[in-house]
């Protein structure tokens, strides 16, 4: 089977048409995808470039024809500022003697401190949100997976952090089969829908369950924070693991300034439960931005009528314990895409779909609640 690795080496005679440096070399090939069914990926280019950009597909689609993978799917876009500047900040290295970076191979957090962390520093402005739930099953990480997504969607820049080291589930979500790569003595988180995702996931091999206690959780935290080169960034979500346990707190401590929203159902019990997490929260001083109900109802495909399956009210009535608004309501069930799509995932919904748009509303309301 084609491999990411087979993919960049045939790539790496394809140039950036304004930089007339290799593609691949330069580290502008984003969010591949590498399946049975073909190849996808993004690739970035100089906004100088993007007036060729159906060229850049047929010298890219030939190059990958060496390969047997059928057609690919290529995305081409202009690079972002940040993008720019690290981009230039490569070849002037490469100008001073040393070489584009190769891809490297894929790394594991070996600790540091938070002190030189960009995206803590008070100057940083920016927003972190943390998604937490009073237990698990009622699609806390589906929430925040498609969150993320949705400010992404809206031209932010966006950073989504697994931080249920135990129940790591956001790169098989979103599709992502790649690892992330260093950099120096960085970690690149890997970048998927426009979203930056970092995951205990990607250190885990072959699903294999993680046997921590507490203060190695803690630790790896404080990994993603240090060791990854998030770059600049408007939003950092934290999918965090259900209840108020050592993560939670190590959240708390870590990041006072950051707010959160608290998924439920609207089962009774489920509010019930999720209480403690925002209470936890108001306790600690961080802003409960709202509650976001999932599973409210399921709709029949045949009749699309509404059936209440976990009962009605429990969003609402947590927002009203905690002082806070019910931002939205999301129904049961899963998005309509297939796995032969190039951009497969089992948990993302498109744009353009009803429960997509809804996201869409959720991540305006969460910008003009943060003011960012």
């Amino acid at each position: 089977m084609v491999t990411r690795v087979n993919v960049l080496e045939a790539l790496k005679s394809v140039a950036e048409p304004t930089l007339k440096q290799p593609l691949a070399a330069l580290g502008l090939v984003r969010d591949m995808v590498v399946r049975e069914s073909g190849v996808s990926m993004t690739v970035v280019v100089h906004p100088d470039s993007v007036s060729q950009t159906e060229k850049l597909k047929r010298e890219l689609a030939s190059a990958l024809g060496t390969l047997d993978i059928g057609d690919p799917h290529i995305r081409i876009r202009a690079m972002t500022e940040h993008e720019m500047a690290e981009t230039l900040s490569k070849l002037n290295g490469a100008a001073a003697g040393g070489s584009p970076p190769q891809t490297p191979p894929p790394v594991k957090g070996h600790g540091a401190g938070l002190e030189a962390t960009p995206l803590l520093r008070p100057d940083s402005n920016v927003q972190f949100i943390a998604v937490a739930s009073g237990k698990g099953g009622v699609g806390k990480s589906t929430v925040t997976v498609n969150l993320a997504v949705a400010l992404a969607r809206a031209g932010k820049r966006v950073g989504l952090m697994d931080c249920d080291i135990y129940g790591f589930s956001v790169p098989d979500m979103m599709g992502i089969e790649e690892v992330p790569q260093q950099v120096g003595n960085k970690i690149l988180p890997v970048e998927r829908f426009g979203v930056k995702v970092i995951s205990m996931g990607f250190f885990v091999e072959d699903n294999s369950p993680v046997v921590w206690r507490g203060p190695m959780l803690g630790k790896m935290l404080r990994n993603f924070f240090a060791e990854v080169d998030w770059g600049e960034l408007d939003y950092v979500l934290l999918d965090l693991p259900p209840g108020t346990g050592d993560v939670a707190l190590d959240v708390h401590q870590m990041i006072p300034q950051s707010k959160e929203i608290i998924v439920t159902t609207p089962h009774a019990t489920a509010a019930f439960v999720a209480a403690r997490a925002g209470a936890m929260a108001v306790k600690t001083n961080h802003e409960v931005l709202g509650v976001v109900e999932n599973m409210s109802w399921f709709e029949s495909e045949g009749s699309g009528k509404r059936e209440y399956v976990f009962g009605r009210g429990g969003g609402a009535k947590l927002a009203e314990t905690l002082h806070t608004e019910l931002l939205a309501q999301f129904p049961l069930g899963a998005p309509d895409n297939h796995p032969a799509e190039p951009d497969f995932s089992p948990s993302v919904y498109k744009a353009d779909t009803p429960v997509g748009q809804e996201y869409g509303r959720l991540a305006a309301r969460i910008i003009e609640r943060c003011g960012k």
